[in-house]
Order: C-alpha cells, then sequence, then structure tokens
C-alpha cells in the first residue's frame, strides 16, 4: 500500500512533533532533578518513558485510522496518543498533574484516556490486549466497520495475558491487529535472554493468522504492512500480528544510565534514526522542499509550546476531590 503525498507529509508532522514533544518533556522532568537525580524531585515526579525513535511503529499505523477506531498503548505512549490525535493539552496538563488534563491529573503518562479518539494506555505489561479485543469484539457485535489496535513491547508477548488475548481474537476472527514494538530490550534484559524465538512474528503460526515482520523501523514499510492488516480486519477476515523493528534513544526511563547496552550500541541507534532519514526522503523525491518541511515542524513545536504553556498555568488539582472518580459515594462505605 504506498502512501500518497499528504499521507507523507503527515506521518513527517507527526513524528516531528513527537520528537519535540518528548524533548521538552524531558527537559520539564529534569527541573530540580539535577545535579543530584531524585525520582520525587520536580514538577514532574515519578517515572518517565519516552518514546524517541519509535515514531514509525505510531504514525504508520495510525495513518489508517480514524477517531472511531481503538487504540491502547503501553506504559511508553506519547507517540501513539499523538499519532492517534489525543487532545494535546489536555494529554500535556494530565502528564504535568494538573485539573486541566485528560483524567483532571489523577492518572498520569502511563494512563491516558481520551474517549474521543478511542485511546487508551497502561503501565501494566500487555495490559491493553484485554481491552482492544473487547473492543474488537464489540466493534464486530455490533456490526461495526472499526478496529481495535494495541501496542505491546517485544517482552510483553511473553505474558500469559497476551497469548489469551490473540487466541480469542483468532478464534472470533475479531477486526484486531497487534503491533509488537521491539526496541529489543525490556528495562535492561536483552530479548535474547528473555524470549525463546529470534522474531515474535513467527508467533502468528500459533493463531492461525498472518504474522508480520517489519526490519530497520522502516516508516513506509510500517505503513504498507499496517493498510494491509487494517484492511484484512475491516473485511471481517479477522486479526494480524506485526512485529516492527524499532529503536529506543532513550532508556528505558528518564534516569537510566544504560549500563546494560553494548558499547557503542546507543551511537549505532542514533545513525539509524528515521526521523532525519525521513525528512531527507521527503526533499529528495519532491514531496516537500526545505521551507515546507521547516514550516511543518514549526506549526508542530508551537503546538507542543501552547500545550506546555497551557499546562503550566492551569490549576493543580484540589486535595478534596482526589476520591472523587475512585470510588463511588456510598452510605454504606
Amino acid at each position: 500500500m504506498t502512501a500518497r503525498n499528504d499521507t507523507l507529509l503527515w506521518m513527517y508532522d507527526r513524528m516531528a512533533m513527537s520528537r519535540y514533544y518528548e524533548e521538552r518533556i524531558r527537559d520539564i522532568y529534569l527541573e530540580g532533578k539535577t545535579p543530584l537525580f531524585n525520582m520525587a524531585n520536580g514538577p514532574l515526579p515519578g517515572e518517565m518513558h519516552l518514546s524517541n525513535g519509535q515514531e514509525p511503529c505510531a504514525v504508520g499505523v495510525c495513518a489508517h485510522l480514524g477517531p472511531e477506531d481503538f487504540v491502547s498503548a503501553g506504559h511508553r505512549p506519547h507517540h501513539v496518543a499523538i499519532a492517534k490525535g489525543v487532545d494535546l493539552p489536555a494529554m500535556t496538563a494530565e502528564i504535568l498533574g494538573k485539573s486541566t488534563g485528560l483524567s483532571a491529573g489523577q492518572a498520569g503518562h502511563m494512563h491516558l484516556f481520551d474517549p474521543a479518539v478511542n485511546f487508551t494506555c497502561s503501565g501494566i505489561i500487555a495490559q491493553g490486549m484485554g481491552p482492544a479485543v473487547g473492543a474488537a469484539l464489540a466493534f464486530k457485535m455490533r456490526g461495526e466497520p472499526h478496529v481495535a489496535v494495541a501496542y505491546v513491547g517485544e517482552a510483553a508477548v511473553n505474558q500469559g495475558a497476551w497469548h489469551e488475548a490473540m487466541n480469542l481474537a483468532a478464534v472470533w476472527k475479531l477486526p484486531f491487529v497487534c503491533i509488537i514494538e521491539d526496541n529489543a530490550w525490556g528495562v535492561s534484559v536483552p530479548k535474547s535472554a528473555s524470549t525463546a524465538v529470534p522474531r515474535n512474528d513467527v508467533r502468528a503460526a500459533g493463531y492461525g493468522i498472518p504474522g508480520v515482520f517489519i526490519p530497520n523501523n522502516d516508516t513506509l514499510a510500517v505503513h504498507a504492512a499496517a493498510g494491509e492488516a487494517i484492511a484484512r480486519a475491516r473485511r471481517g477476515e479477522g486479526p494480524t500480528l506485526i512485529e516492527i523493528e524499532t529503536y529506543r534513544l532513550e532508556g528505558h526511563f528518564m534516569g537510566d544510565v544504560e549500563a546494560y547496552r553494548p558499547e557503542g550500541e546507543k551511537e549505532a541507534l542514533f545513525a539509524k534514526d528515521e526521523l532525519p532519514r525521513f525528512r531527507a526522503m521527503l526533499i529528495d523525491t519532491g514531496v516537500a522542499d526545505e521551507a515546507l518541511v521547516a514550516s511543518i515542524e514549526g506549526a508542530g513545536r508551537q503546538r507542543v509550546d501552547d500545550a506546555i504553556t497551557h499546562s503550566r498555568n492551569s490549576p493543580d488539582p484540589v486535595l478534596a476531590g482526589a476520591l472523587a472518580t475512585v470510588f463511588a459515594e456510598s452510605e454504606d462505605l
């Protein structure tokens, strides 16, 4: 499936905006945490997982989706949320724990939820599989032409919940696509030490469904494979499993010193970074010139900066509301 020029430009817009977003979030996260790193300090306490380098996995798939289609992501969700069209100011406010956030600042960056575009994510490994398969079942039962997509990491496929969900999706021929973002590391454990097979797309055979492997973090290859898988799902032909070889350009979390990586690995990954390569491709093929690309980048940065300003200026949640949406009020409690 060949991407049209407007789709190529949209994908670059979301990739560049996502990269800039993560860079801004990184800077905010580090406020108050230097020179001595303490995860509890600063305006953004707790863990933070950035998606720099994994942008092709998001845009290549979400280019084929509409707001009615369902997407669940994992604990590294920002690139997917941006590609799916999650409200950027509300998402940023949620990450910063503000009352104007998607969940009034009560959920944080690993539990973003935007019903307007059917997006959710979870910090629990493989937790998004069940909700996504459930959404796919609902679409099929209602006779709706929508698709559910679950994003997981390469280590998440070793979870029992992943296998159970994949099996049901295959048995019931649900409109479901599983995207495995294979960045080769489960925190500090290499894929070779955690997974019995070198490529997870081969697991699809165990469920009688197509399995696709995409090497080299290739945006156009992701777009083509996802387009075929999503079209197949919409036709009622069942799920597809897609594993994408991608690159995590940051640590597992902010503050991770990455001592587990072999010498020279990070430098090699930056040399293969898809964002500048994709930018050059747009210009070399005449899809865009430098001025248009610069305009796209500038507009994306402005959107991010505006979302951060909005969030910084938003009020903190009031303490009295901490349990308002967690426990139902009852005279019996």
